[in-house]
């Protein structure tokens, strides 16, 4: 008797093969086998004709969606329909939330079983959960598959509804999506607090002090807080729309000259202890994590996107190394608490644990189905170093782990000290932090999204000191501020907020923040998340013609009705009717407004202190200004902040524009001018004039880290010489050159290439070390030329999936093919399923290749 387990991933499969006995046959159906028409080339020629068909929702007709089976993913089904033939049950172990339960739904309206057929739920891949949910199967939950399917439509209908209105009014290729567009305005949001924002400066004194006799133990540093009674002003008191001390706010405001009077006044004075407080307090440890807060964690303390966490999450569970990444729930299994426990007993000791088993509940009503917290795995709570883990996998799962155990350990206990000191009229305060039993604190600290903010289990103790009591004063500083802006969100305090807002659901934000950046709407700048100048356009577009869309409120209420959908509580059909028809639905509302959207309107950016027009073109954002009565145009760079656009950057934009490029001087070889120029890719220096009659000029982008006001005739002929050839090697005789490419500096030797990283540079690099690299490259690449970067998994016709750096660059690779990864994708980040994509598209073109040669 045969029994055929369907997973989504070939590891899930190959993980839960060693737990099942000999007649259960687990495959992998590479996530969805069926989805929505992603282009006009997926309609089915009968639906061509039809005028849903180009959403793929028959909107007319109960909103019937047009699934259809996408080219890459038949022989899946080919393969999966011949093992079922010769299978007596099928059993669906896809993942167990809404997704999940939809791709398990879909597998059976495509392949249509004539066998019993069982839904298998787990929350972690280890044998004892395996084993204890083929005992309790079910049926699929079409609640749960109605609510996916009804949040699949909506994205649908919104993106494919609106985003052809952005491309008519705005430019060609933008989107609109029901989520993406409000995580979005809350990046505009937050950038045009920071553009209204309006520095205040002040001034205060910072004093170093020290109890009598003097030691390094004895000194503590104090803050003026007020002089002859009143308070003295911090950034707190400042109104940020106008940088002036707020109304109403009583406050001493210092500037430079009046801190350093007082200053010069105070040390005559003799400093003497008014007060000392003191306070104990304890600290609880965090909840163990859901997928919301291991992405802000994972992001603050590893640098990890949500898109990587994610990834490497995955890859962990389906190893069953832990439970469910995807879940809302802070809820730990008895089996979890009891291994946590005697993990913080074994490696603490007793007093190190709580004496009551510490258990968490899940405040949000919208918790989803998904029943524990992220954690290791099983009943063991095997430290990281017991697992055949490494790198960024290992690092994660640590977090994961020092999270769970430290649920268990006893409440840190801490003593704040505060210490007032009266010199003269002016009063300073010192305070002090002591650890009294650092509990949790051994195992783990939460992370800050302030990157001033020091972690709780620092100490900064004070000296003992008494009421009364004298004390010198070593330094007086007069220390002058600068209020700062509204911080811009990174990715940790954007799924924060998309969560505390109730927008979207903590598993889709890593696709969503993934999106905003992929479609230009956002850059990164170190971690945090920048809005563009097309995501201003686009966001003032939805925000007065279509305000429901971008509102947190409604797009809030949206998730709810969804919930409720998958609770059985509300008609998934009726929603969509009072969404998208009638008079006030969608589709009535696009079509409405669309004639009274003015494009040359919609295509303006509103920056109202600006003394000129910024534009969204065909090729991207620009700034425009009238001079002299003519137009004069200047692009913007693709990495400016519209916070940072000034009227002084326009000038010197328009300038360059109308003046041409800044000459460098002349190469002393060729003769030809030297320019420094700007691109909307950034600065680069260019050899040659552009119609110079023999072809494209040589061009050379500004390395990393290098600003163009530092770029002078050597530098940039320096650049220009890129790659340069350092000497021959040894063994070949053949050149070796230092050069930058698409990943950054390398050396090469034919056709061999090694990475350069700091301390080395490309223009200084010399051939003995870049033997060296070579030498090591060649160590790490071991067989010809092939590095292997990751392996992905099982491929479904059997064999692993490879990510290897070539001789002409990154691909993928399986038994014969080996298909180029593209350009714009990293390949550290590529997946399975994106894999099998393109060798499958390979494998088409090589087909089509060789029938076409043999008919010629």
């Amino acid at each position: 008797m045969t029994k055929l387990v369907i997973v989504e991933s070939p590891t899930k499969a190959r993980t839960i093969r060693n737990f099942l006995p000999q007649e259960y046959r687990v495959e992998a159906s590479m996530g969805h086998i069926r989805d929505l028409p992603a282009s006009a080339s997926e309609i089915p020629p009968a639906y061509k004709g039809e005028p849903w068909s180009r959403l793929g929702v028959d909107v007319e007709h109960d909103f019937k969606p047009l699934y259809v089976v996408p080219s890459e993913k038949k022989k899946v089904v080919t393969q999966l329909r011949k093992l079922l033939k010769e299978a007596d049950e099928l059993i669906l172990a896809t993942d167990e939330d809404r997704e999940g339960e939809s791709i398990g739904w879909h597998l059976t309206q495509v392949l249509k079983p004539k066998v019993p057929v069982h839904r298998m739920v787990f929350h972690e891949i280890t044998r004892e959960a395996i084993l204890q949910a083929l005992q309790q199967t079910r049926d699929i939950d079409l609640n749960l598959v109605r609510a996916q399917e009804a949040r699949r439509i909506l994205d649908r209908l919104v993106g494919y509804t609106v985003s052809p209105l952005l491309w008519k009014k705005i430019a060609p290729r933008l989107s609109a999506g029901r989520v993406q567009s409000v995580a979005v305005r809350l990046l505009v949001q937050r950038e045009r607090e920071r553009r209204a924002f309006r520095a205040g400066t002040y001034w205060d004194l910072k004093a170093l002090l020290n109890k009598r006799p003097d030691s390094p133990a004895h000194r503590f540093e104090a803050q003026l807080v007020s002089v002859g009674g009143v308070r003295v002003a911090s950034g707190r008191d400042f109104d940020e729309a106008t940088g002036q001390i707020a109304e109403g706010k009583e406050v001493l405001l210092l500037d430079q000259a009046a801190a350093e009077a007082l200053r010069e006044r105070l040390l005559q004075g003799v400093w003497r202890v008014t007060g000392v407080e003191s306070r104990e307090v304890e600290r609880s440890p965090a909840p163990p994590f859901t997928t919301s807060t291991l992405q802000q964690e994972a992001n603050r303390k590893l640098g990890l996107s949500a898109k990587e966490t994610m990834r490497i999450a995955q890859s962990l569970y389906e190893n069953g190394y832990i439970t469910y990444m995807r879940t809302d729930s802070v809820h730990l299994s008895d089996q979890a608490i009891q291994a946590a426990r005697r993990r913080v007993s074994e490696l603490y000791g007793q007093e190190y644990l709580t004496r009551q088993p510490r258990r968490y509940r899940t405040q949000s009503k919208s918790a989803q189905e998904a029943h524990e917290a992220i954690r290791p795995a099983g009943d063991q709570m095997l430290p990281a170093d017991q697992l055949p883990i490494s790198g960024m996998e290992r690092r994660l799962y640590e977090l994961i782990w020092m999270r769970t155990v430290a649920t268990q350990m006893a409440n840190a206990r801490l003593r704040f000290t505060t210490v007032t000191v009266e010199v003269d009229d002016a009063v300073f305060r010192a305070s002090g932090r002591q650890v009294l039993f650092p509990g949790f604190f051994r195992a783990y600290v939460e992370g800050s999204d302030d990157p001033e903010a020091a972690l709780e289990n620092q100490e900064a103790p004070l000296p003992e000191l008494a009421v009364g009591e004298e004390v010198d004063c070593r330094e007086l500083e007069a220390v002058g501020h600068e209020t700062k802006p509204p911080a811009r969100y990174t990715e940790a305090t954007l799924v924060k907020a998309l969560e505390a807002e109730g927008i979207g659901r903590p598993s889709t934000y890593a696709t969503i923040i993934d999106t905003i950046l992929q479609r230009g709407y956002a850059f990164k700048q170190r971690k945090e998340l920048v809005p563009t100048f097309t995501a201003f356009a686009v966001t003032a577009l939805l925000e007065e013609h279509f305000f429901d869309l971008v509102d947190l409120n409604f797009t809030a209420n949206m998730e709810q009705t969804l919930d409720d959908i998958a609770a059985g509580e509300k008609d998934w059909l009726e929603y969509l009717r009072q969404f998208y028809l009638g008079e006030n639905g969608l589709e009535n509302q696009v079509k409405t407004k669309e004639a009274n959207i003015d494009p040359r309107t919609a295509s303006a950016v509103n920056l109202d202190d600006l003394h000129a027009e910024v534009r969204i073109g065909q090729f991207g954002p620009y700034v425009a200004r009238e001079t002299n009565g003519d137009r004069v145009t200047a692009g913007l760079p693709p990495d400016l902040p519209p916070a940072d656009l000034s009227d002084e950057l326009v000038e010197q934009l328009l300038t360059q524009k109308s003046d041409g490029p800044h000459q460098l001087g002349t190469d002393p070889e060729s003769g030809l001018p030297v320019y420094l120029k700007a691109g909307p890719y950034g600065p680069y220096v260019q050899l040659g004039d552009d119609d110079n009659g023999k072809g494209k000029p040589k061009r050379v982008g500004l390395l990393k880290g290098m600003e163009p006001e530092q770029v002078d005739l050597e530098l940039a002929l320096k650049l220009l010489s890129l790659p340069r050839t350092l000497g021959n090697h040894p063994e070949t005789g053949k050149p070796v050159q230092a050069g930058v490419g698409r990943f950054g500096p390398y050396v090469v030797h034919d056709g061999k290439f090694a990475s350069i990283k700091p301390p080395d540079h490309v223009l200084t690099i010399e051939l003995p070390r870049a033997l060296e690299l070579l030498a090591q490259a060649s160590t790490r690449r071991g067989r010809g030329s092939q590095q292997v970067i990751k392996e992905l998994g099982e491929h479904p016709d059997g064999g692993v999936v490879q990510v290897l750096e070539g001789r002409y660059g990154p691909y993928v690779k399986h038994k014969r093919t080996n298909a180029t990864i593209p350009k714009d994708v990293d390949p550290a980040e590529v997946t399975l399923e994106q894999a099998l994509e393109w060798l499958a598209a390979k494998k088409a073109s090589k087909k089509k290749t060789t029938r076409s040669r043999r008919k010629s």
